[in-house]
């Protein structure tokens, strides 16, 4: 287990006390962590989220609300290079704590909140996730597709290969990363879909074609509509059996004109309506359990309003997620728990 001693005892005791017979109780957890990219800044976006006004925004929702505050991550004296990848050992370690806290916050029956961080963090966000719903499928809004492996990644930085790391075909691709033995591949490339791909490096191109993902790109979106995207979406993932929705949103997946506070902008990105339009069909399967909100960098921001723009959309993206509705934000007044000392992870 990631998390020992009396702070996992904190932890636990924490999610225990704040279980409510409702059936619906969210839990934010955040992930300061920078390091599966190169451009520092991006571990401040979970302050930068909850600045925005995240927690008075989800009172105007029919939930109880927990934040758990910030993962606390260790970073290893020895940490070389493995192949081309950078800090593997500290990458893996980070998300081996935030697997471990995704896991216990969804054991204790709360729709959980990761807030980054860069993206190589949906490896334990997931993975999490999946220890307690190994049948979830996972739905992936980002500009890129984030499944290079450390031989077709480019840059080697661990933010671009998360997927890698969970498809069940991959396996025999992916080398033994060092840090990484506390987890095995757990997803199949049809329980996977992405929206909004518009920057896709050649070896994923390869891997997306061979393994038949489902992948809508900004063209398919221009050509068919966000509507029928979702629909197509939601069909191919539920049409068998209803069951848990992994979100994994990168802000990046919208037009940089809108999320400009981000380490890997692309132009053609996804506008307001189309964003908050994926969220809101999400939320009304009724079958989101876990949502990873990534890539808010504030030190990237040309100005404090770029900064401001990039954390409030994060904000509503995670409220819309959640069932706030643009017909009536707002109107609705929930139970709240605030956060203390002693709901805090601190590991």
């Amino acid at each position: 287990m990631a998390v020992r001693g009396p702070l996992s005892r904190v932890f636990r005791s924490a999610l225990s006390s704040c279980q409510q017979s409702r059936a619906h109780s969210v839990a934010i957890v955040g992930a300061p962590f920078s390091k599966g990219q190169k451009r520092r800044g991006v571990e401040h976006g979970p302050k930068a989220i909850r600045d925005a006004g995240l927690v008075d925004r989800l009172r105007s929702l029919e939930n109880a609300v927990h934040d758990f505050g910030d993962l606390r991550f260790e970073h290893p004296q020895e940490d070389n290079r493995f192949m081309n990848v950078p800090y593997p050992r500290t990458v893996g370690r980070a998300n081996e704590i935030l697997s471990d806290a995704i896991s216990r916050a969804v054991g204790a029956g709360h729709t959980t909140v990761m807030l980054g961080g860069d993206h190589s963090l949906a490896i334990g966000s997931v993975a999490g996730h999946a220890q307690h719903h190994p049948e979830l499928c996972l739905i992936w809004v980002d500009a890129h597709a984030d499944i290079n492996t450390p031989m077709t990644s480019p840059s080697g930085n661990l933010h671009g290969q998360p997927v890698a790391f969970m498809l069940k075909e991959l396996q025999d691709k992916m080398p033994v990363v060092p840090g990484f033995s506390w987890t095995k591949p757990f997803l199949a490339a049809k329980d996977l879909v992405y929206i909004g791909l518009r920057d896709v490096d050649p070896g994923e191109h390869v891997i997306l074609k061979s393994l038949g993902i489902q992948c809508f790109s900004m063209r398919d979106i221009d050509r068919m509509g966000m509507q029928r995207v979702m629909e197509v979406t939601l069909d191919h993932l539920l049409a068998r059996k209803q069951r848990p929705i992994h979100l994994s949103f990168d802000i990046d997946a919208f037009d940089p004109t809108l999320a400009p506070a981000t380490g890997t902008p692309v132009n053609g990105g996804l506008t307001y309506r189309e964003g908050i339009y994926i969220t809101e069909e999400i939320h009304n399967t009724g079958l989101l359990s876990v949502m990873d909100l990534v890539e808010v960098n504030p030190a990237l921001g040309a100005s404090a309003e770029a900064v401001e723009a990039t954390a409030g959309l994060a904000v509503d993206v995670i409220a819309s997620s959640l069932g706030q509705t643009r017909e009536a934000a707002g109107l609705s007044i929930p139970q709240i728990v605030e956060p203390n000392a002693d709901t805090n992870l601190r590991l």
